[in-house]
């Protein structure tokens, strides 16, 4: 099932997209959903992200073929940050340009992981029942922030400026992600295209080792880090992250 979170009608709405239509639902995306018998053409609504995370963490190497491209050692244990919830921004709205910050802004097309309800010491083996789905992340990123000052990585400024934590267009349930690819299209040509297979920690894995630091809220995400091809934003360029069963996540770089 695809997931859509919307405004219609001046209410914020959900429910599931099947094909150019969205069956309307009621009560909480990850309890009790049900639904309403009400349809609408996705032409009218509004997208939203499909859930409000509580955090969104976002892995930084978690490919072996950008650790072995970069010299990279192979992490022992999830490397994480954290993007401010000022960041959060849908399919379709804009990635605002900071007025503050004139250096290089890259995307990162990453597979994000939907936490369904909470989940806090979870073993590897258990981690799928707190799963709900998967959906398509756009990482951006003021790269040149991050090392400005050497004495202090800066990963949280360069990561959270506003609308910098795109996600969507829906949460999908029931796929194994680990067959799948993420692709980035910046104004119609390809720039990344990775297998997801090819991760260090699985989201399984990385459900697991983070929830013994952080307990994970239902609507959590957990963006799984990027592979090779990143590359700058310009203005006026769009950007889509694809991947297959998920959908497109797109938006205009202004």
């Amino acid at each position: 099932m695809l997931w859509a979170r919307f405004q219609h009608g001046g209410r914020v709405r959900f429910g599931t997209i099947e094909g150019e239509v969205v069956r309307l639902h009621e009560g909480r995306l990850f309890e009790s959903a049900q639904p309403t018998g009400e349809r609408l053409p996705i032409s009218d609504i509004v997208w939203l992200t499909p859930c409000e995370p509580s955090k969104l963490i976002a892995l930084w190497n978690n490919f072996h073929a950008v650790a072995a491209k970069q010299g990279l050692a192979v992490p022992a244990e999830p490397l994480y940050f954290i993007k401010g919830a000022n960041s959060y921004c849908a399919h379709l709205q804009p990635i605002r340009a900071p007025a503050s910050y004139a250096g290089k802004v890259v995307f990162e097309g990453e597979l994000g992981v939907v936490i369904g309800k909470e989940c806090k010491d979870v073993a590897e083996a258990d981690a799928a029942k707190y799963i709900f789905g998967y959906t398509c992340v756009n990482d951006v990123t003021a790269l040149d922030l991050i090392q400005r000052d050497p004495n202090f990585a800066q990963w949280t400024r360069a990561k959270s400026f506003d609308t910098f934590g795109v996600f969507g267009p829906v949460i999908a349930t029931g796929l194994d992600p680990l067959g799948l690819s993420v692709r980035t299209i910046v104004d119609g040509k390809e720039r990344q295209n990775y297998p997801l297979s090819d991760m260090v920690f699985n989201p399984a894995q990385l459900v697991s080792q983070i929830s013994r630091e952080l307990t994970l809220c239902p609507g959590d995400v957990i963006s799984c880090g990027t592979s090779v091809g990143v590359g700058s934003l310009k203005p006026g360029c769009t950007v889509e992250v694809a991947i297959a069963g998920i959908g497109v996540l797109r938006n205009e770089y202004r």
